[in-house]
């Protein structure tokens, strides 16, 4: 078994981004000695958190400064280590220029993070962050399907440069990892794909997606209904533990969807309104698809998006991820409660 050696360094890209905060905090409380990369190391907004975490805790964190699209910025942090969890990606939903914001800083700093493993012969496996943005895109997708359920199978064959840009960034990274660990035998690569990811944080930053869309489910945003559009729902703290047991377990191997479950939004938005009662302007109506023809582009939906994805269903098998990981999921209920809570706590909502 592929064990991590608490003396050996543990090294995590991107390490001050919600889900690899998660990463790093169960790391520390385990005793490792992580090698956290970031933007500015300086930066108390980003990675104060993280230097908190680290005095609370019985590991050791060090950050170092590392950008993608700078070749062999990673070769300090990566010095030593025997695993590389690479979760560092840009994440953006709305850009003017997709190759140079998106695709490039993915498909680069994909590159550049497995080029430098390539050259540092310490490190036996890589843990990294894909999505299931990489196993479909639109979800008219299920059409091609067997009883619309995706597998570790499916790839994401919709996206584009125009469409779901973010998708296809993932994809062409993920591919290209695959491409790159293909072509020697030292060291292995092991693949998750998480559904949205959402649970509490380990900060108080309001610059993450899932922050963001419970914000505004419980602010009133959806107030005049909820679209017809159907979410894989994955707790943050789930995701972060299996990314140590990708990186512990010796048999893990391949691509791993990570997904509790799969919802319509109105569901989510029913869960939430069930809990916590009438505390919050929660819809319990769902918006008729012809009537987001009218109001998606004033809400970030384009026509296309909504075409190839409203009134859609479809199901993420999960069961690799059980069998090879032994992963157990949280209920989504949970996941969506606690992350409530936790904005309640820090003020947030």
């Amino acid at each position: 078994m592929v064990r991590i050696e608490t003396s050996k360094p543990v090294l995590v890209t991107g390490a001050s981004g919600y889900m690899a905060s998660w990463i790093v905090k169960y790391l520390l409380e385990q005793g490792h000695t992580v090698h956290g990369t970031v933007r500015d190391k300086n930066s108390v907004y980003k990675v104060g958190h993280l230097q908190m975490m680290a005095r609370e805790s019985a590991g050791t964190l060090a950050l170092f400064e590392a950008d993608l699209l700078h070749m062999g910025s990673f070769a300090q942090a990566m010095k030593d280590c025997e695993i590389v969890i690479h979760t560092a990606a840009p994440f953006k939903t709305q850009t003017k220029d997709p190759q140079n914001e998106l695709v490039e800083p993915s498909l680069q700093g994909t590159r550049n993070v497995l080029q430098t493993v390539n050259e540092i012969d310490t490190v036996k496996r890589v843990v990294m962050t894909s999505s299931v943005a990489a196993v479909m895109g639109d979800a008219r997708e299920v059409e091609d399907t067997t009883d619309g359920v995706l597998t570790e199978d499916n790839w994401n064959l919709s996206s584009d440069l125009f469409n779901q840009p973010f998708s296809y960034a993932k994809t062409v990274s993920e591919k290209e990892a695959w491409r790159m660990n293909q072509e020697q035998d030292r060291w292995h690569l092991v693949v998750l794909n998480p559904a949205f990811v959402l649970g509490p944080s380990t900060s108080s930053r309001l610059d993450g997606t899932s922050t963001t869309f419970i914000r505004n489910l419980v602010k009133g945003v959806f107030r005049q209904g909820l679209p017809n559009l159907t979410y894989g729902i994955v707790d943050v703290r789930d995701v972060a533990r299996a990314h140590i047991l990708a990186a512990t377990l010796s048999e893990a191997s391949g691509r791993h969807i990570l997904c509790a479950d799969t919802h319509k939004m109105i569901e989510l938005g029913a869960m939430v309104k069930d809990f916590f009662g009438n505390k919050y302007p929660v819809p319990r109506r769902q918006t008729a698809n012809w009537l987001m023809y009218l109001q998606g582009p004033f809400q970030g939906y384009n026509w296309k998006y909504l075409r190839d994805n409203l009134g859609y269903t479809f199901e993420f098998d999960n069961s690799y991820s059980v069998e090879d990981l032994h992963l157990e999921y949280r209920p989504v209920l949970e996941t969506l409660v606690d992350q409530v809570k936790d904005l309640e706590e820090r003020g947030l909502i």
